[in-house]
């Protein structure tokens, strides 16, 4: 029981933690080449997962159903959908006391290219288990990458934004406040119109544990530095 307890107590994880690729400042134009380095690889591993939930064709993330739901509500394309989601949720931030930076922007613009280039390149599963156990992958992949980028406080996506801020206005478990915040998405837009399938409802319960567990991982690895080095 004890042990079991101990395996779980990444799920507790309660903030971001400063490891050695952590900027000192969040809104810089101009972070060390190691936050920099870590910003991009994080960003990339992230869209990477998301990638391979698309290539395991059971259902897409919890945000695209949004976005679908939205589209049959309104007509609007899904790309233009979703570009309207992410601004509410950035307005969102305001009251949370959230400030964009560079990661920001990066997260849109490095994600995109990782679906644009790299799904094609993905086979795709040649059956049901295979395609669940690939949309599994998916989501601690997404979950690593979300943490790696996360600890390089260069300001997070939308979405990571939103979760960082109710964890810092509220102490909550960052598992439970990005799960509940994946829950109430999927809702919300299946009562919109939005389809879902296996794949969603594993990143709807499961990106919240993923990028804990991330964090968890990233700060037993690399706990023993602790500020970023002059570069």
């Amino acid at each position: 029981m004890l042990k079991h307890a101990k395996l779980l107590k990444f799920l507790r994880v309660r903030s971001v933690p400063t490891l050695f690729w952590t900027s000192p400042i969040r809104l810089t134009l101009f972070p060390t080449p190691v936050s920099a380095v870590f910003l991009v690889l994080g960003l990339f591993i992230f869209g990477l997962g998301e990638a391979l939930l698309v290539a395991a064709s059971s259902g897409v993330s919890p945000w695209t159903v949004l976005a679908q739901g939205v589209v049959v509500q309104t007509g609007w394309s899904l790309g233009f959908a979703t570009l309207v989601i992410s601004f509410s949720v950035l307005v969102l931030w305001i009251p949370l006391k959230q400030i964009p930076g560079l990661g920001t922007i990066f997260n849109a613009v490095i994600i995109a290219a990782v679906l644009e280039y790299v799904l094609p390149w993905i086979p795709a599963p040649s059956n049901g288990l295979s395609g669940l156990l690939l949309a599994i992958t998916g989501v601690l992949v997404t979950g690593f990458g979300g943490a790696i980028y996360l600890i390089a406080n260069l300001g997070p996506g939308p979405r990571d934004g939103l979760m960082t801020g109710i964890n810092e206005k509220t102490g909550w478990p960052i598992a439970g406040i990005r799960s509940g915040l994946e829950v109430s998405v999927v809702v919300l837009g299946v009562v919109l119109g939005g389809q879902f399938g296996v794949g969603t409802l594993l990143f709807a319960l499961g990106i919240g544990p993923a990028v804990a567990l991330g964090l968890h991982l990233c700060k037993r690895l690399f706990g023993s530095v602790t500020r970023t080095p002059s570069l």
